[in-house]
């Protein structure tokens, strides 16, 4: 099995890349709003281990159907050892049922400026409906800005994963970096 992470920071593209990536190889999506709106409808709030529970499954369940591969969307705070743990907790679900497990890793970036326009895209408000109160994702967008290092500095990520891609798409189209991410792995 092939584990495809796609990381960035808010409203970078991850999903829309995913989505893209799918059409052009036998990879399946879960983007990280997949697991997050239904605990949201239910609760009416956020619990994270709700939305851990759900996404494990997903994993476990996945891993062992033994097909191809699976894209994982999430954003990613780089200065949190939280989200390095939780990138390992995940890879460890899927090999334990599916030993064979090829792990990739994907940064998109792109300026802020950018990701509040893209933060407004239809599609993404269609997927997301927690993203629909415009003010309060924007401020969001904002605040996770200003705490969190959601960039990889150089050398970083490379250190950790043999299959890594840092991508700038703040002007490719999410066709265009689909296809740089098929091609660089041999997806």
């Amino acid at each position: 099995m092939k584990l495809v992470f796609i990381v960035g920071d808010a409203a970078v593209g991850k999903m829309t890349v995913g989505r893209e990536l799918t059409k052009i190889t036998d990879l399946r999506l879960f983007h990280n709003h997949m697991s997050i709106e239904p605990v949201l409808e239910v609760f009416g709030e956020w619990n994270s281990d709700a939305i851990k529970g759900i996404r494990d499954v997903i994993f476990r369940e996945f891993a062992k159907s033994g097909k191809y591969g699976l894209i994982f969307t999430y954003m990613f705070a780089f200065n949190l050892p939280s989200e390095y743990e939780y990138l390992k907790h995940v890879e460890e679900v899927c090999r334990e049922n599916s030993p064979e497990l090829e792990v990739y890793f994907v940064e998109l970036n792109a300026p802020q400026e950018i990701r509040i326009e893209r933060n407004k895209t239809e599609s993404r408000l269609a997927a997301k409906p927690s993203k629909r109160d415009l003010e309060t994702s924007e401020a969001r967008l904002l605040n996770d800005d200003k705490n969190y290092r959601m960039v990889s500095y150089p050398g970083e990520m490379e250190a950790i994963y043999e299959n890594y891609l840092r991508i700038d798409n703040s002007e490719m189209p999410p066709e265009e970096a689909a296809r740089v991410i098929k091609e660089r792995f041999g997806l």
